[in-house]
């Protein structure tokens, strides 16, 4: 049976506890996004059992709750018979051998979004650097769930109502451009192929949305295939912007920006800049 395709959420958060696995050296990792005050475990690594799948962790209980209620990592060397937490989950915990259990909180701008657990089933203690491994894991799960944030909020902004307009005032029209552009300046920097995904089908939208535009061009299918890092740079020289501007948002050197913008001129048969932006819109590869 064909699995579904993971959602941006998910992927990054199996992300997150595979490298949280890899960084720390913890026999089992686990995590889950909190929702109400309440953590549920979806992705894991290591694991023996599925006890741990979808156990749902309320904010001050147990090791991760503690965490969560706290801010801030919490470990404990004989999670059995620890007296610092409740022991609201120990069938679930237990149920995988686990002796040591080590919580950390992921914060995004001072708000509690998920929690990733390590886990040993010896009573071994963590090496020094344990701290800064999580730290490092952490700081690219925030990331993540920032941009997916910010992707989310904007694709909530566009009215769908506005597929159906016959025009758009140039200000809106200018506004789309610009939000295009800087959306592939982020998606550039983004490994996750289910981030990726949602990030390009925004971009999509927005080009479907400029097609009613009021131009006087006539957009059409092309066969021209321009490769993502040509319409990175076309997308910026739309707004005006220099090579060098370009090179700095795209991280790129001005030369490599002369270089893209001289191919997609060559495969859109134009010459010039303005030229190449122009023909890109005609053939419904730019908004």
């Amino acid at each position: 049976m064909k699995q579904d395709t993971l959602t941006p959420e998910q992927s990054s958060l199996d992300a997150a506890v595979r490298a949280f696995a890899q960084a720390t050296k913890f026999d089992i990792t686990f995590g889950g996004f909190e929702h109400r005050g309440v953590a549920t475990v979806a992705s894991l690594h290591g694991n023996q059992t599925q006890s741990l799948k979808g156990l749902e962790v309320a904010v001050g209980r147990g090791l991760g709750g503690r965490a969560m209620s706290e801010s801030r990592p919490r470990l404990t060397a004989d999670y059995a018979r620890s007296s610092k937490i409740t022991h609201d989950y120990d069938a679930q915990v237990l149920g995988e051998g686990i002796r040591m259990l080590f919580a950390v909180p992921v914060i995004v701008d001072g708000c509690v979004r998920a929690v990733v657990y390590g886990g040993s089933r010896t009573s071994s203690a963590p090496g020094n650097a344990l701290l800064d491994a999580a730290s490092n894991v952490t700081r690219a799960f925030i990331r993540d769930i920032r941009i997916n944030d910010e992707v989310t909020r904007r694709l909530a902004e566009i009215p769908n109502r506005l597929v159906e307009q016959p025009t758009m005032p140039a200000a809106t029209l200018e506004e789309l451009r610009e939000s295009y552009a800087e959306l592939r300046g982020i998606s550039a920097g983004v490994s996750d192929p289910a981030l990726r995904a949602k990030l390009l089908a925004l971009e999509s939208r927005l080009k479907r949305l400029s097609g009613g535009s009021g131009s006087d061009e006539i957009v059409h299918e092309s066969n021209v295939n321009l490769s993502p890092r040509e319409r990175d740079v076309l997308a910026h020289v739309a707004l005006g912007s220099s090579n060098t501007e370009i090179g700095q948002v795209l991280g790129l050197t001005e030369s490599t920006v002369k270089s893209y913008l001289k191919t997609a001129s060559t495969k859109l048969g134009c010459s010039g800049r303005h030229a190449a932006v122009s023909a890109a819109r005609k053939a419904g590869l730019l908004p």
